[in-house]
């Protein structure tokens, strides 16, 4: 998936959870969570803050009924960053609590609906 950003308000009027930024390491992706737990998405791609500039991997981690949904989040947080361009690249949902650290620290926040945006 490839989306520029223009830094545009996001397109809905509903209210936007907290950002989180933190920087790190991996996380793996599975299959849903089957011991009730909500359905934590992570999209893996690589932005930038100017047009045609230098690309920082990210991993980007929230609370989403379904991919379509994760995907647009993951857009309007990205924005609401500052970042102008986005390329997406994998999406995922977690099978648990990640287990290494940024990744780790973020995951509760996310159980509360905010976004977390690792950046590498």
């Amino acid at each position: 998936m490839n989306a520029d950003n223009d830094n545009a308000a996001p397109p809905d009027t509903r209210a936007q959870p907290g950002t989180r930024t933190q920087g790190g390491a991996h996380a793996e992706t599975h299959g849903a969570p089957a011991d009730g737990t909500p359905t934590v998405f992570i999209v893996i791609g690589r932005v930038s803050k100017r047009r045609g500039g230098r690309k920082s991997e990210i991993h980007v981690m929230m609370q989403a009924p379904d991919d379509d949904h994760a995907v647009r989040e993951t857009l309007n947080a990205l924005s609401r960053e500052g970042y102008a361009e986005a390329e997406l690249d994998r999406i995922g949902i977690l099978d648990g609590p990640p287990t290494d650290e940024p990744h780790a620290s973020a995951y509760p926040g996310v159980l509360e609906g905010d976004v977390a945006i690792v950046t590498f």
